[in-house]
């Protein structure tokens, strides 16, 4: 399966409607993201049940900033809207594939429950940061 592009108009309609989506965040000018083109490309023929898709960074800045892309290359991996993965750097074929087998066996179940933990922590940390304000 060949890569999409992403841009900030279709990103949402791609990103929910896709159960697994790796995304390749690069830039025209970024030497190691050239480098690591290829394997991203041949990783997308031999997994044809996944969206492989690319953001380039220089023409969907909103979109890269929006996800707090920091460095190029950076590899994303949604799994049904939940990112579970994000690296920066160049990944060898057999990292990339290693990357890829981790969040296949993923229990989805428990990472939602461990996001739903985690955003109650947050809240909870929030409120009591407004009580004391309030006292």
């Amino acid at each position: 399966m060949s890569t999409i592009e992403l841009t900030k108009e279709n990103f949402d309609e791609i990103v929910s409607g896709s159960d697994f989506v790796l995304i390749d965040f690069w830039a025209e000018w970024c030497g190691p993201c050239k480098q690591f083109g290829p394997v991203f490309e041949r990783s997308s023929e031999t997994h044809d049940d996944l969206v492989f898709a690319k953001v380039d960074t220089e023409a969907q800045p909103e979109l890269a900033q929006a996800l707090q892309i920091q460095s190029i290359p950076t590899v994303m991996i949604v799994r049904e809207n939940i990112a579970v993965f994000a690296q920066p750097g160049a990944l060898p074929e057999e990292a990339l594939e290693d990357v890829i087998g981790q969040a296949r066996a993923l229990d989805m179940d428990e990472v939602r429950a461990s996001v739903t933990e985690d955003q109650q922590g947050e809240q909870a940390q929030a409120e009591q940061g407004q009580q004391a304000q309030g006292s």
